[in-house]
């Protein structure tokens, strides 16, 4: 699948990437796991922690897939609303979720500051406002719900969002302890550090098929062949081309980066924003400065098409921007469209699939990838070292949009 049109940031931010060789031999090894992006990243990060026999393979350059196209915002709100997920999955699922996105932030931050490759993470706050007057009271229903349960949120009205932007919206939440990061740099530092832990990761090494049994699982490469006990597939989005259940939309999506502003103070406390429309505008700064502009999402288009499209998608996303803070003359740096996916109901999948015996996979869909990714890493960290997570029952890649069991007691 080709994921990316069009030129990245990222990559550009990191002067020496790092390198690593196909595999040319065969291996045995405990875990295996499939896919050099943010969620292999980390999983390879806690499972050699753990002193865990591990093997990472990429077809690609590490951290050259959608990852690459991540534009690096960190919130404990999904893009579905915890009044939405208490709607689907009854109050004590929909609220740990929302828990374990939050607990999620906290562990990245951990993870980043152990690092050499600077990943920029920095705490920042998020605007979320009402794209409409319709959604006014979407947003006061959601702040009764996040405030119920302890979640740093306060509820802005007009006047109050006026007072901090050169732009009016009719109301908004303003939630705290989110973060902004350099997603490039953070999965390469994590790889960097789990190379360093033992972990063996082979680039441009392509796992062409898979043999099952019962106690193992082959994976034939061009070069070499890996025996592994358990395989964790990362392929992120190119997942959906290996299960015939799919279970979620691909969109391209398109993002803007402009060039470096002088002046930042018009940009109350450098939050990140986003808004209530579906699909939605979201915003944030960097720190030399530029803004990193995102949305637009449409339904997927060949790389042909996204190319041709996406000149079109940049100078919408530059006048939005322009609109939200017109004294400012913007300009354009890089400009990317990227596949972009959505489960059915607003969670991730993680964990095992009858049809592929003794593999987990790991999809952290929807615009909150990196948070979800570092859950399902945690999760699968645990029960491939015996310790049983009942959670995961949440994220099963078979549930249906029925609400799941109930893992805890239920909440007050």
């Amino acid at each position: 699948m080709d994921l990316i049109s069009g030129n990245t940031f990222w990559p550009s931010t990191l002067e020496q990437t790092l390198d690593f060789s196909p595999l040319a031999e065969d291996l045995d090894c405990d875990v295996l796991i499939i896919g050099g992006g943010m969620s292999g990243s980390l999983c390879s990060r806690l499972l050699g922690e753990r002193n865990v026999d591990t093997v990472v393979i990429d077809k690609r350059k590490l951290v050259h897939g959608s990852s690459s196209a991540n534009t690096g915002l960190l919130q404990y709100s999904n893009d579905k609303t915890l009044t939405s997920f208490i709607n689907t999955f009854g109050g004590t699922n929909g609220v740990l979720f929302y828990r374990m996105c939050k607990d999620a932030l906290d562990q990245l931050e951990k993870l980043a500051a152990t690092l050499d490759i600077n990943p920029s993470f920095i705490r920042r706050s998020s605007l979320y406002y009402a794209s409409t007057t319709e959604d006014v009271q979407v947003l006061q229903e959601e702040y009764k719900q996040l405030t119920r349960f302890g979640f740093p949120v306060e509820y802005w009205d007009e006047q109050q969002v006026a007072a901090r932007f050169p732009f009016r919206k009719t109301a908004a939440l303003y939630t705290h302890e989110d973060a902004e990061v350099n997603p490039f740099q953070l999965a390469q530092g994590l790889f960097q550090s789990a190379s360093r832990l033992g972990v063996r990761i082979f680039e441009h090494t392509d796992a062409k098929h898979f043999e099952f049994g019962e106690n193992e699982v082959v994976c034939h490469t061009s070069e070499g062949t890996i025996r592994a006990k358990k395989v964790i597939s990362a392929t992120g989005y190119e997942t959906q081309e290996i299960k015939a259940d799919r279970g979620a939309t691909l969109e391209s999506s398109y993002a803007i980066v402009t060039t470096p502003v002088e002046d930042i103070s018009f940009w109350h406390e450098q939050c990140l924003i986003w808004e209530t429309a579906r699909p939605y505008l979201y915003m944030r700064t960097t720190q030399e400065g530029r803004i990193i502009t995102g949305g637009l999402d449409e339904p997927v288009l060949d790389s042909n098409q996204r190319e041709i499209r996406l000149l079109h998608q940049q100078k919408k996303l530059l006048q939005a921007l322009q609109e939200h803070f017109p004294d400012v003359p913007f300009k354009i740096d890089y400009a990317w469209a990227a596949v972009f996916g959505s489960s059915h109901d607003g969670l991730p999948y993680i964990g095992p699939h009858p049809r592929f015996p003794n593999c987990c996979f790991l999809e952290g869909y929807g615009g909150n990838g990196a948070v979800t990714s570092m859950i399902a890493a945690q999760l699968l960290a645990d029960e491939l070292t015996g310790t049983h997570r009942p959670e995961m029952e949440l994220f099963s890649l078979t549930r249906t949009t029925r609400p799941a069991p109930e893992t805890t007691k239920p909440l007050a």
